[in-house]
């Protein structure tokens, strides 16, 4: 099957959600306005279904093998990523000072979504390297972004987070990374990280390691984490790969998904190399902030990995549209057809797909109405606005992390399903994206870590403010829809205000009892997430039919939007209606939770 950029759609979002003509008046991106965005799009289209994609399966196949320490990449994906590097894409939003090319983040994320779409593993290098980018932007000292910024943007060396040890998952507090001082002002780092993304590999000439460790006489827990830039050569006076440091791959693991992408566990200071015992290391920024420092990675890589499950649930989608048109099978249930029929003539089969369509469309709208927040909050020259903007785009980070993995499990598995028991087999290629899914709600930080930031940071803190405030402007939606004359408005203003109403009750419910009753609180902290994701993208996609009935009244692409409107009618028919059940969960479910351990 040949991949097909979603590029309407990609533009469709930025223009009438997330106001590209607006982001393209803020003071840096005045080229950045819509015809730039088309012509960027529509190269990155090109790229990834001719370079990328055809990729995918034989990555599956034919995955990353690990001998004596290096690791060979899957065939093909070396010649790729060089591909990647030369056409400019791993700077695409990052600055021009540094050698990138400056474009906003919507822009950006529109792109990198195709890119996680034509082939997941492949794109994981190039995500963690932008990570790795903006650390060393935001804290990295002028020196170390001499030494290795230009290089990391222009795809030349490529960039890691090591964060997990054997002992050390999610509770950083519990990382035991030795850094060891210097003379020179290096310092020495020993210990062991796990689960490193293309920690070790073969498609680019040097690997920047950003490394959480603790010097001697740190505090314990996370107040005492530092962070390090630990290359694999350290670069010499001229700035070349130089001598081999001391931290080698040790394995890679075999996986249930991204087969393709090396998994590292990476051994820091055993004593081999040209440097003698101990990896170099060099600081970023102040000792026992690394974890303030990491979470800026973090950040990043959350947003990154919720369109991750975005772009493979677009592929999910396209292959199982494609095999419902050629799959004949059954007689259609209203006599339609006088014998067989594709199966995609079936009610069932349409729901399916239909489901599949509305999660990933959702999911596309809130994280490129994300990207244009993140925008306007740190580039708009307005204090006011910039401030309201990030905290929006800080509120919508949980939700488009968590809504758009756990969303790409969902239409994943509906994939399988259509494809009946050859979804099973894996030459249809359809359990692939299932495997793959899989890993997305999980890695940087599960789907409960991100519910818990919702609850904690993003509800309770502020008493339910910025909640509340995204609830006001859904209302303003609600009244828009209701001024409409189409059905497909009103039904739709009608589902949204009741799914507006759900959120704010449940938000009221975590305001009043996350410190007195915290166990029923965040007994349903995950499905708090999916609530609030769900009614948030429900917003954007009744703003989409807002705008689709008024292109399509002003003669627009007809196929397009009709299209455009049929799958918001069925979201707001479909998947909106879950947050009543999922609001009866939070408010009435959370002392069924607390069972003694006893009993299991």
């Amino acid at each position: 099957m040949s991949f097909r950029a979603p590029v309407k759609d990609l533009l469709f979002c930025m223009k009438e959600l997330a106001g590209l003509d607006q982001i393209a008046q803020i003071p840096g991106f005045e080229e950045a306005g819509y015809e730039t965005a088309e012509a960027v799009l529509h190269e990155a289209a090109k790229f990834n279904e001719e370079v990328v994609a055809p990729l995918n399966w034989t990555g599956d196949r034919e995955h990353a093998k690990w001998k004596d320490g290096n690791v060979t990449t899957a065939p093909g994906f070396k010649a790729a990523y060089k591909a990647l590097a030369e056409g400019g894409w791993q700077g695409l939003q990052q600055p021009t000072e540094w050698g990138g090319q400056g474009l906003p983040k919507t822009i950006g994320a529109a792109c990198l979504e195709m890119t996680v779409a034509a082939n997941l593993s492949f794109s994981l290098c190039s995500i963690l390297t932008g990570g790795a980018i903006e650390a060393l932007l935001t804290a990295g000292s002028e020196e170390l972004r001499q030494t290795y910024l230009e290089k990391m943007i222009s795809g030349t060396w490529t960039g890691t987070m090591n964060l997990t040890e054997p002992q050390a998952g999610s509770d950083l507090a519990l990382v035991r990374s030795k850094a060891v001082k210097q003379g020179d002002g290096s310092y020495r780092i020993s210990g062991q990280k796990i689960f490193i993304t293309y920690g070790e590999h073969d498609m680019a000439e040097n690997i920047v390691h950003l490394v959480l460790a603790r010097t001697p006489d740190a505090p314990e827990g996370v107040k005492g984490i530092s962070l390090f830039i630990v290359p694999k050569f350290i670069p010499d006076a001229s700035g070349a790969p130089g001598k081999r440091n001391d931290v080698y791959c040790a394995s890679i693991e075999e996986k249930l998904g991204i087969n393709a992408s090396p998994t590292a566990v990476l051994v820091f200071g055993d004593g081999k190399g040209d440097v003698g015992a101990g990896a170099v290391g060099y600081l970023v920024g102040e000792e026992n902030r690394g974890l303030e420092y990491m979470f800026i990675m973090m950040n990043s890589a959350r947003y990154d990995v919720g369109l991750q499950g975005i772009g493979l649930s677009e592929r999910a989608y396209q292959k199982a549209v494609e095999y419902a048109k050629d799959r004949v099978q059954s007689r259609p249930v209203d006599g339609s057809l006088p014998g067989s029929a594709p199966i995609i003539h079936h009610p069932d089969v349409k729901r399916m797909l239909l489901t599949m369509r509305a999660l990933t469309e959702a999911g596309r709208a809130l994280a490129i109405v994300g990207a244009a927040a993140y925008d306007v909050a740190h580039h708009h020259p307005d204090a006011e606005q910039r401030k309201q903007s990030q905290a929006f785009y800080e509120f919508l980070v949980p939700l488009i992390k968590g809504y758009g993995t756990e969303n790409s499990v969902e239409v994943a598995s509906l994939g399988v399903q259509v494809h009946g028991g050859m979804g099973f087999i894996e030459e249809t290629g359809a359990a692939q994206y299932y495997r793959d899914a899989r890993i997305l709600p999980i890695y940087e930080g599960t789907t409960a870590i991100q519910a818990n930031d919702l609850v904690g940071r993003k509800t309770a803190r502020d008493g339910g403010a910025v909640a509340k405030a995204i609830a006001a402007r859904i209302a303003d939606t609600e009244a828009d829809l209701a001024k409409r004359d189409s059905v497909e408005a009103k039904t739709l203003a009608k589902r949204l205000k009741a799914a507006r109403e759900a959120f704010l009750q449940v938000v009221d419910f975590v305001v009043a009892n996350t410190k007195t009753r915290p166990n029923a609180v965040f007994a349903g902290s995950v499905p708090y997430l999916l609530l609030a994701s769900n009614v948030v993208s429900g917003w954007q996609l009744a703003r989409a039919l807002i705008a689709a009935e008024e292109r399509l009244a002003a003669g627009g692409d007809a196929e397009f939007l009709k299209a455009k409107i049929a799958t918001v009618r069925f979201y707001g028919d479909h998947i909106l209606p879950r947050t009543g059940a999922l609001r009866d969960v939070i408010l009435e479910g959370g002392d069924s939770v607390a069972v003694p351990v006893e009993l299991f």
